[in-house]
Parts: C-alpha cells; structure tokens; sequence
C-alpha cells in the first residue's frame, strides 16, 4: 500500500493496516480501491482548509465503511451503513479502542449516508461525506486538484467500480426498500453514478 498519494499521508500503525488488511480480504478490488480513494479525498478536503481531523479514524472508518455491502457482512434487516457501524464497533473492540472511540467510528459510517454535516459539527463524518460522493457520483470534484484526482486514480485504479456499486446499491434497495440505498436509486444517482468524470 501507498503511504501517501501527492503528499496526503495515510496514517501508520496497528489500527490502519488492520483496516487495510480486512477491507483487502473481504472487499473485491474495486471496492477495496475505492475505500482507500474516499479516504484520500476526504483527507485532501480537509488539508485544502486547514481542518484538524483524526486521521486514524477517518482512514479506519473509510477502509471500513462499505464493508456491509459484501455478503459476509450483509445484513437482512439493517441498512448496510448501520450493519456496517456495528463492524466498526466490533473491528475497533478488537483493537482495543475504548467505546467512545468505538462509537465515533461507527457513527462516521452510519453519517456517510445521512444528509451533510458540517465540518465544524462532525469533521471526520463530513469528510467520510466528502470522500465517498466525490468518489462514487462526483459530487464536489471540481474542488479537487486535477493532477491530484489523476495521481488518486493512477494510484488506485476504478476498475468496474461505477457499475458494480450501481449493483450493490440496486440490491440493497430491493431488498430494504425503506434504506438511504434506496432513496439514492429512486433518483438520478445511478446515472450520476455512471458519468462520474473518474470513470
């Protein structure tokens, strides 16, 4: 793994590459990818503004985030954010992080999904937001520096991402109609989905 793309670093120790090592295991690679891209976005918002965040947690909770969309992880009842704070909350138990710390990580998965909050409420929630919309719709790319969404990409390519997240996200809704997922595939993200500038 990459310690850092066009100077934003990714935090060391036991914490990150636990994530990076489970996220690679259980994740196909687009989606893997696409974790550590969300992480890199978020990051680089944050530098780009001068925001004091925890990096460690936004790299655990971004590694970690969509993990509930795989079928080892798949919750029948749950929204796959919400089944994914409840991994977050295990994960980081493992790790021996104490429970607010725990509950922090998952409350930034379950508010990736939730409308935007703002940085000066929740800063590493809202870069989580930031991260994963620019990376799945493109929502916000235009703030990012050309040469540093090319080195992201290059980095860690899209592969098939738009297409088989439309996939998951599709599955998701038919099968828990009242969920965030489904709210997003009943409008025009699928399509913004598809014409990501990204690829």
């Amino acid at each position: 793994m990459l310690i850092e793309v066009a100077g934003v670093p990714v935090p060391g120790g036991r914490a990150a590459e636990a994530a990076r090592m489970v996220c690679e295991e259980y994740a196909d690679k687009a989606l893997y990818h696409h974790s550590v891209r969300s992480y890199f976005f978020g990051a680089a918002w944050a530098e780009a503004r001068g925001l004091d965040f925890d990096r460690e947690l936004l790299f655990v909770s971004a590694l970690l985030h969509d993990l509930a969309l795989v079928p080892p992880f798949d919750s029948h009842t749950l929204p796959f954010e919400e089944a994914g704070g409840h991994l977050a909350r295990v994960f980081t138990a493992g790790l021996g992080w104490p429970t607010r710390r725990r509950n922090r990580a998952a409350e930034v998965i379950v508010l990736h999904m939730r409308k935007d909050v703002a940085p000066e409420v929740d800063v590493e929630s809202r870069l989580l937001q930031v991260g994963t919309s620019a990376d799945v719709s493109g929502a916000g790319l235009e703030s990012f520096d050309p040469s540093f969404r090319d080195a992201l990409v290059a980095a860690y390519p899209r592969l098939d991402f738009a297409r088989s997240f439309v996939r998951l996200f599709q599955d998701q809704a038919a099968r828990k109609p009242g969920c965030a997922a489904a709210e997003l595939v009943a409008g025009t993200w699928a399509e913004r989905t598809a014409s990501n500038p990204l690829g």
